[in-house]
């Protein structure tokens, strides 16, 4: 079981658009970025998904400055391919930031990664 926690501006959108997809293996959880911070770096959460509204730093800034830079990926206002995604998750990354506009696009595509790794 792979527990996801949203943050940021967008945090119960981006948990709609994941429990939309009713993946086996996925519990998601909404949360504030401090508590999440925590909750990962105690092995109490698995991963993070934040959304601000450029996707450029305020979605992941705690986190970063909590977990550190290794741990955290933002891809801003792109959308990455599914090959990118699963290459991040095979890095160690754990907490992903987008723009609040990208995330009907990329909180289901991070989501499915999550879920393949979690099998």
């Amino acid at each position: 079981m792979a527990k996801i926690l949203t943050g940021g501006v967008g945090k119960t959108e981006v948990a709609e658009a994941v429990r939309r997809l009713g993946l086996d293996g996925v519990e998601v959880t909404v949360s504030g970025d401090m508590d999440a911070a925590l909750l990962l770096r105690d092995g109490r959460a698995d991963y993070y998904l934040g959304t601000c509204h450029t996707g450029a730093g305020a979605s992941l800034g705690v986190l970063v400055g909590l977990l550190g830079q290794p741990a955290c990926h933002t891809f801003g206002r792109g959308v990455p391919s599914a090959d990118e995604v699963e290459a991040l998750l095979a890095e160690g990354k754990r907490v992903f930031g987008f723009a609040l506009d990208r995330a009907e696009a990329v909180a289901p595509l991070v989501a499915r990664a999550i879920s393949v790794r979690a099998e």
